[in-house]
């Protein structure tokens, strides 16, 4: 494997890290009910690279958010498999994400004006 594939790799892991929290607070306070795992990933699916195809590691996540008292919880049981857990955002999740949305403009508009000047065609 080439070492731009490696330094790729470890660059879309840090920078999913904090835009995977953002992503799965927004999509679950843009919900007027309660939404499980599966839903919230079927949401993000069009997203390219917000999980990058893995469903799986949104789990973690939600559970991080739920800890921090960003998210609340409950059980519900299933006709069609095992009981599933329901997300909901809690005002405090409501507050951060605003402070998460303007930080990520804040960071994508600095972003984006230093890399104005960069040619994609560059090595």
């Amino acid at each position: 494997m080439p070492d731009s594939d490696v330094h790729l790799r470890k660059f879309q892991r840090e920078l999913s890290a904090g835009t995977v929290s953002l992503a799965l607070l927004a999509v679950v306070a843009q919900s007027d009910a309660p939404l499980y795992g599966y839903l919230i990933a079927k949401r993000l699916e069009p997203l390219e690279g917000v999980l990058s195809g893995k469903q799986s590691a949104l789990y973690p996540v939600l559970r991080s958010l739920e800890g921090a008292g960003l998210l609340q919880s409950h059980v519900e049981p299933s006709a069609s498999g095992p009981p599933r857990r329901y997300y909901r955002i809690t005002k405090t999740g409501r507050v951060c994400l605003r402070d998460w949305v303007a930080a990520w403009q804040a960071t994508r508009n600095s972003v984006d004006s230093v890399l104005k000047g960069i040619d994609e065609r560059t090595p």
